[in-house]
Formats: structure tokens, sequence, C-alpha cells
């Protein structure tokens, strides 16, 4: 289980940036490989770190701002960050950057192995300029961790709160030695009947620290219990496609869906009349009733559908500073429930794709996720994003600002297609509603007699059924007289 936990965790840390060709995909890159009795040197200490947790979603999210001060003769360019083992599947979104620079491209930063059966692995950041001897870099680290809440009571009424228990250590888990740090808590809440090691508590917000000279890998175990009377929303698959049309000058988007709600379970039967009562006065709940999911501008013709059929519970509202799709599904989405669905949408192409001033060549630009924005979050544990181009487009490249594991390039027949679309499909893996801002930069050819190909296909084939019936007509198949 361990081994299988680490490899999702070093596909994770795969960023790839371009892809191949239309007739070739981009292979993995492989993760790296380290002594079995590799120990990070010890050629850095934190002079100052400021560690910030947040819990005011379905999801953890960490920020760490840290001093770090090479104390080896040499230059240094490489930084380890370590993880436990059970945890760093779940990690995802890793960013480093330069704190005092945050316009910089972020810092390179990948999963490595030396021992799969070692409770401790390391992702290495390689800065993008050597730190000379005794002196300083402040480091802005951020990533999210998925599956990191459970639910306690692990069952519930109703109508009961929602309560969330997370263990952590209150020592951030460095490699090197940290002269100073500080661990915050931020919480949706000031309700939180149950913590440990004794915070300085401000309303919503724990502070732990500071804390002076603090070895490396040295943690503090404590835990939290607070409220979250809302639903953690997790998709386990989202397939996503993105369609063009550039004769007609349409992008068609589809979102399929596999939810499930992460909190706790009901303890007893579900009542549709006590749900219904509730409903005039909308108190907090655990279950999922309602996603809203914002839009492009000008977006239209939008549909909802589930495994049964169509769902008429949806709302859309467009005008020229939004556009919002609103969806209740069939039915209230409580702990351990699962709901499936799909949703799809039209939009302008004009705003997506533009053409270069030289060749054939254009560049498409569409978001790597849209989906639902939900206060307390959403998070998909695998995410499949298609985008299906134009028949006969070539030299298909493209960037993503998403870690992906895998990115393929093949072939999509659709009607009257004859060698099929060119299809770029990314995967990513534990990814958050927060990748909503971030979009896909897709560049491919599209050379002029590739953009007729599908009307000449049209024509051709009406023109042949056109002979054949003439050729037919002309036949005499009457019966001579003997």
């Amino acid at each position: 289980m361990r081994s299988l936990t680490l490899f999702a965790a070093c596909l994770c840390s795969i960023f790839t940036t371009t892809a191949a060709d239309a007739n070739l995909s981009t292979p993995l890159s492989s993760h790296q490989i380290l002594p079995d009795n590799f120990k990070p040197p010890q050629v850095f200490k934190n002079a100052n770190l400021l560690r910030n947790i947040n819990l005011e979603k379905g999801y953890v999210r960490e920020t760490i701002n840290v001093v770090i001060e090479n104390i080896d003769a040499k230059e240094q360019d490489t930084y380890y960050i370590p993880f436990k083992a059970e945890a760093i599947g779940n990690v995802g979104g890793i960013e480093v950057r330069d704190k005092k620079d945050p316009e910089k491209a972020a810092f390179h930063s990948e999963v490595v192995e030396y021992d799969p059966y070692s409770p401790t692995q390391f992702y290495r950041v390689t800065l993008s300029s050597p730190l000379a001897p005794s002196t300083q870099q402040t480091l802005s680290i951020s990533y999210h961790v998925l599956s990191a809440l459970a639910p306690l009571p692990a069952t519930i009424n109703q109508q009961d709160k929602q309560y969330l228990y997370y263990t952590f250590s209150t020592y951030w888990p460095s490699a090197y030695l940290t002269e100073k740090q500080k661990t915050k808590i931020k919480f949706s809440t000031a309700d939180i009947p149950d913590y440990t090691a004794e915070p300085l508590r401000e309303g919503k917000t724990f502070t732990y620290g500071p804390f002076e000279q603090t070895p490396a890998g040295v943690e503090q175990e404590a835990s939290v219990r607070y409220e979250f009377t809302r639903p953690i929303t997790h998709a386990t698959l989202l397939e996503r496609d993105v369609e063009i049309s550039q004769w007609g000058g349409n992008l068609a988007t589809e979102e399929r869906y596999w939810l499930t709600n992460k909190g706790a379970h009901l303890a007893g039967h579900f009542s549709r009349v006590e749900w219904a009562r509730t409903q005039h006065y909308n108190p907090p709940t655990s279950a999922l009733r309602m996603l809203t999911l914002p839009l492009q501008v000008g977006s239209l013709n939008p549909y909802f559908t589930d495994d049964i059929g169509n769902v008429s519970t949806s709302r859309f509202r467009s005008n020229i500073r939004e556009a919002n799709l609103e969806l209740k599904p069939r039915y209230p989405v409580f702990g351990g429930w699962k709901y499936s669905f799909k949703v799809g949408w039209d939009a302008s192409l004009g705003s997506f794709l533009r053409k270069l001033k030289k060749g054939d060549g254009y560049v498409l630009r569409v978001p790597f996720l849209e989906g639902p924005k939900m206060g307390e979050g959403v998070s998909y544990e695998k995410v499949d994003l298609r985008v299906i181009l134009p028949e006969g487009a070539t030299n298909v490249l493209y960037e993503s600002p998403i870690p992906v594991v895998a990115s393929e390039v093949s072939s999509h027949k659709t009607f009257m297609d004859t060698l099929g679309r060119t299809t770029l499909k990314l995967t990513a893996m534990n990814v958050v509603d927060e990748a909503r801002e971030k979009y896909v930069i897709v560049t491919y050819d599209y050379p002029f007699i590739a953009a007729y190909r599908k009307p000449f296909t049209i024509f051709a084939g009406i023109m042949t059924v056109f002979a054949t019936a003439w050729g037919i007509g002309r036949l005499d198949v009457s019966i001579a007289r003997p």
C-alpha cells in the first residue's frame, strides 16, 4: 500500500510543459532514485519560519514563509522538503517561489525516492540561482493536502452539527535546523471544542510557538476538532472535454463528474419530510444540496443530466457581466453518498482562440478547470482534460500551470470525420478548485487545406450519392419479350 502511495506521489510531481507533435505523445519523466542511506545535506538552516494552515475548506491548505541561509562553504541550490510517506500521495499543487519577487516563475520541484519503505519522503526544490555562502533567501512554499480531515463522530443525525478532526505537527517537519518558527491555524468557525498542545487562541485562529532551535526532522504531534457543518465535496474523477469548431466559431465544453461527500454519514434513515421542512429557513447542513458554476461571460445552451436523464432543477443566469449555472442534484448528497452527473455549455470561440500573424498557427487559451465554486471548496482526485482540436491539426504543443502526470495526443472521430480530430489529453492528480483561475495554452498548426477537408468530404459524399443514383437509374432492368 505504501509503495502505491509513493508511486502516486511521484506521478503528481511531474511538471510537463510541452507535448509532442500530433503523431507522438510525451513520455512520463522518471522520478529520481537516491541511495538508501540518503539524508539531506545540512547545507541550509531556517533562520525564521512562519507556517500557516488553513482549515476553512474541505481540504488542508498550507503556506510556509521561510528565510533560508546557506551555512556551507560552497554555493547551494537544492532544498529538500520532507513529507510522511502515507501523506505524500495526497499532496498537490506544491509551489515554491521567491517571497520577495513573486512575479518570477516558481522554482522547479519534484518528488525524489530513496527508500520505498522509509516513513519520510522528499520533494526536491531547485533554486533558479545558487545561494552564496552566508547569504539568505526568503521562500514561499504552498501546497494542499487531500483526505487529511476525518469527521468525528463518524455518524451524525440529519440535523446535527458536523465536526472534523485533524492531526498535525506544531513544528514544521523541516529537513534542516530551524532557529525560530511559529505555526498558525485558521478555522472557519470559533466552535473548536477539543484541541491539544495549548495554543494561543484568538477567535478563529490558533498560534503555536514561537519555538527556538528546532532540530531537523523533529515533530510534536497535536490535534484539533472543530465544527464544519458543510459538505466535504470530493470528485474521484472529472472528465472534461473542450471541443473546438472553427467552422462554427464555437467552443463546446462538457464535464462529467463522479462526486462523493466525504463528511459524516447519517446515523439513521434519511427523512424527506424533515428535509423539506427545514428548507424554509435554510439551516447549515453537511449535505450537498446545490452546486454553483461561474462560467465564462457569453456562455449559452447549458444542460444538466445524470444517470437517470435530464435534471430540471437547474438555473442559468447570464448577462453582460456574468454567467452563472446553479445546479441542484436530484437528491441531497449526505456523507458517504455519491452522485454522478454531466454538465455542458457552449461559448464563442473568438474569446479563446487567436491566429498567429505568420503561418498556419493558432493559440488556444482555455481554463484547466471550471466546475463548481463553493465556499467549502471542491477537491479532485483525478482530472482528465481533453482538448479536441479541428481535424487535420498538427504540431500540437501546450503549457500547463497544473502539474500533469500524463499527456497524450491521439485521434478522436466524430460525425463526418475522415481521419479523426486531433485530441490532446492531460491527466492531473490531487487538484483543488483554486485551479479555476489557471489556463492551459495550446498551440497548433491548422493548414488551409485541412480546413476544407470536411466540406470537400461532404461534397464528395453527396456527389457520390447522386452519381450512384444516376448510374442505377440508367440500368435497364426490364424483362425482354421472347
